[in-house]
C-alpha cells in the first residue's frame, strides 16, 4: 500500500511539473508574440522580442527554482535544437563556393572577415583575463565568431523591408551566407585542434593529441561518405517519389535515418555533434524534394517549439544577480564586443568597397549589416560561462548580439532613403504633367473592329493643335506557331510580320487611321506598331514600348465586344489577362474603353455639341486621373461634359454609416488632395461656364447604384476612375456583385448587362510606382 502511495505521489508530481512547465511555455509563446507586434512598426526581427522577453523570463524569481528543477532537461533540448538549426543551416549552404572564383560579394565577405578577425585577435588579450595556457585557442575562437554574420536573420528582414529584389540586398544576403558559412567551417575545423570540453576541463596534452588524430580521421571520412553516398541515395528517393505524389513511409524514415545517423555518428570518436550536423548539412544536395521537405519541417519545429525554450534557457544562465554593473570591466567588455565588431566590418568593406567603386555610404551600410549576429552567438555565448568567461561576460555578449539586430531595420531605412533620393521617380500619370504639354497616348487595337471607337476617342482627346496629341496605334496579335514562322526582324530591333491574314488586318487598320488623319488631322501625330507576343508577354512588351516612346496615358479595348443585339459577348480571356497584368505592372497610366456605341459615331463635330460625356469623381487617385482627363476632353468644341461627383450624405444615419468609414491617416491624407485637385479643377472649368456640374448626396451604394442607372440615355461616354470610392461607403458591397473585378466597383456596374447598351465606358487607372517602397523599384540599384 505504502508503496502504491509512493508512485502516487510521484505521478502527481510529475504531472503537476509537466503542467508548470507547459504553462510557462504558452506564457513564452505569447509574451514573445505579444512584444514582436508591438515591435512591428519599427520593423524589429522576431529575435529582438525574444531576447528581451527570454532575459526578462529567464530572471524571474519564482521561476528561476523551476529552471533549476529542469536545468538537465534543458541541456538537452536545446543541444537537439542546435542541432537541427545548424543542420537546416548547413543544408542551405553551397560548400562548391569554396572551390570557385570568388563573387564580389564572396570578396566582400571575407574581407570583412579578415579585418574583425584581425582587429579582434589584436585586442581580445587585453580586455578577457583568459587561462594562461589556452589563451591562443580562446583568443582565435572568440575572433572566428565575432567574424561572423547570422545569415537567417539578415536574410529574413532584408526581404521583409522589401529590398532584397536590389543591387545591394542581393550582396548583402550573399555575403551574409558566405560569411556564416565560412566561420562555422573553421569552428568546426578548429574543435578538432581546441576541443571546448577538453579545454575547461584541463585534460593532458597527450590525450589532446591523441584524441586529435582520431577526430581528424573520423570527421574525414564521415564528410567524404557523406558527400559521396547521399547524393545517390537522396537522388533515388527524390526519383522514386516525383512532386505531386504522396512521398511513401518508408522512404521518408530511410532519409530521416540516414541524416539522423550521420549527425549522431560523431558522438564515438567525441566530436560536437552540433557541429557534426553542420558539416552533414553542408554535404547533402540541397535540391531535391526531400531536402526541402526536411528544411520546411525544421524551420518550423524551431520556430513553434525550440525557439521558446532556447530563449528561457538564454534568460535563466543569463542570471542578472552574477551581473557587475557598477564594474567598469563589465561596460568595457561590452563596448569592446560591439566596437570590434562594427569597427572591424566597415573598415573592411569601406576599403575593399572603395576598390570595388561602391559609394562609401553604402559601404558602411553593408558593413554594419553584416554585423549581425544570431542563434548560434547566443547559445556559444551562454556555453562558455565556466570556461574562460563568467557570467558578467556572457551577459555582455548576448547584450553585444541584441545591439547588432536592432539597427539593423534603421540601417536599411537608411539605403532606402538614399537610393530614393539619388534614383528619383517621374510618375507618368495625367494628373502630375503639364496640362498645356503635348500628350502621348499607346492605342491599343485587337483588330479592324475597334478602329472607329478608338478614332473617336482619339478626336475627343486631340485637344488644341498647338502642342497636339502623338498617338501611337499597336496592333495587339497573339502569337501562334503560323505567325512565328513568318516574323522577320529587320537589324534586330524592328518586327515584320509576313502572315498573309495579319497584314491584311494591319492595312485596314492603318488604312482607317490615315482616312481620318487626311480629313482632318490637325495637332495629331500618328505611329503604327505591333505586339506580336504570346498572352504571357504581350504587356511586357507594351510596357517597354510604352517606356521607350514615353507614354502618359495607354488605351486597351475591353476583352468583350459589342454583338448586333446590344449585348456583350463572351469576350477574349487571354486579352483579359493582358489588360489585367497591365493595370498592374504598366509604366503609366491606363484605361480600359468598354465599347457600346462610341464606335458607331460617324464623325464628332468641331462645330457644334454632338457627344455628351460625363466624369464621376467619388475620391481617390484614379478619380483625380479621370477628372484631369476628362478636363482635355472638354476641349474639344464638339463635346458637352458633365462632372458628377458622389458624396456621401451627413444627414444620413451615423451610427449605421460608423464602421464603413476608414480613418486610415493615408485615406485622410487622400481625402484631402481629393478636395485641393476638385478645387482647383472647379475654380479653372466650372466657374466659367465650360464644364456642367452635378452634386449628389448618397447615403449607401444602393442608392449608389440607383443614380448610376439615371445615366441611361443621357450619355454616350462615361469616365471613371478604377478605384473610384474603393474604400467610400457608397460603393460598399458593389463588389460582391462585381464580374469583371479589374473594372472597378464603379465601371464593372456601368459596363455590366443590366446596365444601358449605348452608354460607353472608359475606366481609367493611374499610374503606380512598381513595387511597395513609396516611389522607388523595388529592384532598384544604388551600388
Amino acid at each position: 500500500m505504502a508503496t502504491q502511495n509512493e508512485c502516487s505521489q510521484r505521478l502527481g508530481s510529475l504531472i503537476y511539473q509537466l503542467s508548470t512547465n507547459f504553462m510557462v511555455f504558452i506564457a513564452m509563446v505569447i509574451a514573445r508574440n505579444g512584444l514582436h507586434f508591438a515591435l512591428k512598426p519599427y520593423s524589429q526581427p522576431r529575435i529582438t522580442s525574444d531576447i528581451i522577453v527570454g532575459l526578462i523570463m529567464g530572471n524571474l524569481g519564482f521561476l528561476r527554482s523551476l529552471y533549476e528543477e529542469f536545468n538537465k532537461t534543458f541541456a538537452f533540448i536545446i543541444d537537439v535544437g542546435m542541432m537541427c538549426y545548424m543542420f537546416a543551416l548547413g543544408i542551405e549552404m553551397d560548400p562548391y563556393a569554396l572551390f570557385k572564383r570568388p563573387t564580389r560579394d564572396a570578396q566582400v565577405a571575407y574581407v570583412g572577415i579578415i579585418s574583425t578577425f584581425l582587429l579582434a585577435v589584436f585586442l581580445s588579450p587585453f580586455l578577457f583575463h583568459l587561462p594562461t595556457q589556452h589563451r591562443i585557442e580562446f583568443t582565435l575562437s572568440l575572433s572566428t565568431l565575432l567574424s561572423s554574420t547570422a545569415s537567417p536573420i539578415i536574410t529574413h528582414l532584408i526581404t521583409q523591408l522589401k529590398i532584397g529584389k536590389s543591387d545591394i540586398g542581393k550582396l548583402v544576403i550573399a555575403a551574409g551566407m558566405h560569411s556564416e558559412f565560412l566561420c562555422s567551417l573553421i569552428l568546426s575545423l578548429a574543435y578538432i585542434a581546441m576541443p571546448w570540453d577538453t579545454l575547461c576541463s584541463g585534460t593532458e596534452d597527450k590525450k589532446r593529441i591523441r584524441r586529435a588524430i582520431t577526430m581528424i580521421i573520423a570527421v574525414l571520412l564521415q564528410t567524404l561518405f557523406t558527400a559521396l553516398v547521399s547524393p545517390i541515395f537522396m537522388s533515388w528517393i527524390n526519383n522514386e517519389n516525383p512532386e505531386g505524389k504522396p512521398m511513401k513511409g518508408s522512404h521518408l524514415v530511410l532519409s530521416l535515418a540516414f541524416m539522423v545517423l550521420m549527425c549522431a555518428f560523431s558522438t564515438l570518436y567525441e566530436y560536437s555533434p552540433i557541429l557534426s550536423a553542420f558539416m552533414t548539412g553542408i554535404c547533402l544536395p540541397r535540391e531535391g524534394r526531400v531536402s526541402k521537405w526536411i528544411i520546411r519541417k525544421i524551420n518550423y519545429i524551431l520556430t513553434t517549439i525550440f525557439f521558446p525554450v532556447f530563449f528561457l534557457w538564454m534568460g535563466y544562465a543569463a542570471d542578472f544577480r552574477m551581473l557587475e554593473p557598477g564594474s567598469l570591466e563589465t561596460w568595457t567588455r561590452l563596448l569592446f564586443l560591439i566596437g570590434v565588431v562594427v569597427v572591424g566590418k566597415v573598415v573592411g568593406t569601406v576599403v575593399y568597397g572603395a576598390m570595388l567603386g561602391f559609394h562609401w555610404p553604402e559601404s558602411v551600410a553593408i558593413g554594419l549589416l553584416l554585423t549581425t549576429k544570431g542563434h548560434l552567438h547566443l547559445y556559444l555565448a551562454i556555453k562558455v560561462i565556466g570556461c574562460g568567461a563568467t557570467i558578467s561576460t556572457s551577459i555582455a555578449m548576448i547584450v553585444a548580439t541584441f545591439f547588432s539586430v536592432v539597427p539593423t531595420p534603421t540601417v536599411v531605412k537608411h539605403i532606402i532613403k538614399r537610393a530614393r533620393r539619388r534614383a528619383p521617380t517621374h510618375r507618368m500619370a495625367l494628373e502630375f504633367l503639364d496640362p498645356s504639354g503635348e500628350l502621348r497616348i499607346l492605342l491599343c487595337v485587337h483588330g479592324p473592329d475597334n478602329v472607329p471607337a478608338s478614332i473617336n476617342l482619339m478626336e475627343i482627346s486631340r485637344g488644341t493643335a498647338d502642342p497636339g496629341i502623338v498617338v501611337c496605334v499597336t496592333d495587339m496579335i497573339e502569337l501562334t506557331d503560323e505567325i512565328a514562322a513568318t516574323i522577320e526582324r529587320v537589324d534586330g530591333l524592328h518586327t515584320t510580320v509576313e502572315d498573309k491574314a495579319v497584314m491584311e488586318m494591319r492595312d485596314k487598320v492603318t488604312s482607317s487611321f490615315k482616312t481620318y488623319l487626311d480629313e482632318d488631322g490637325d495637332g495629331i501625330t500618328l505611329n503604327r506598331t505591333v505586339a506580336v507576343s504570346t498572352i504571357n508577354n504581350m504587356a511586357q512588351d507594351i510596357c517597354i514600348l510604352a517606356e521607350d516612346m514615353m507614354i502618359a496615358l495607354i488605351i486597351l479595348p475591353f476583352h468583350r465586344s459589342q454583338r448586333k443585339d446590344g449585348k456583350l459577348d463572351g469576350g477574349n480571356q487571354g486579352f483579359r489577362y493582358v489588360n489585367k497584368k497591365l493595370l498592374r505592372s504598366a509604366p503609366c497610366s491606363v484605361g480600359i474603353l468598354v465599347n457600346r456605341g462610341l464606335g458607331s459615331i460617324e464623325k464628332i463635330s468641331r462645330s457644334q455639341v454632338s457627344l455628351n460625356v460625363a466624369t464621376i469623381f467619388i475620391g481617390g487617385k484614379d478619380d483625380r486621373e479621370a477628372l484631369v482627363y476628362g478636363s482635355r476632353v472638354a476641349q474639344h468644341p464638339g463635346v458637352k461634359l458633365t462632372v458628377i461627383r458622389l458624396l456621401v450624405d451627413s444627414s444620413a444615419d451615423t451610427s449605421r454609416l460608423a464602421d464603413c468609414r476608414v480613418s486610415l491617416p493615408e485615406q485622410e491624407e487622400e481625402m484631402v488632395l481629393d478636395d485641393e485637385c476638385f478645387a482647383q479643377f472647379y475654380e479653372k472649368h466650372i466657374v466659367g461656364g465650360r464644364i456642367a456640374y452635378t452634386e449628389k448626396h448618397l447615403a449607401n451604394a444602393a442608392e449608389t447604384f440607383s443614380t448610376l442607372r439615371s445615366f441611361e440615355g443621357q450619355y454616350s461616354l462615361v469616365i471613371v476612375g478604377r478605384e473610384g470610392g474603393v474604400n467610400s461607403i457608397l460603393t460598399k458591397g458593389m463588389n460582391d456583385w462585381q464580374q469583371c473585378p479589374e473594372l472597378g466597383p464603379v465601371g464593372d456596374v456601368l459596363s455590366g448587362p443590366d446596365f444601358s447598351m449605348t452608354v460607353s465606358v472608359l475606366i481609367i487607372r493611374q499610374h503606380r510606382i512598381k513595387g511597395e517602397l513609396d516611389g522607388l523599384d523595388e529592384e532598384f540599384s544604388i551600388m
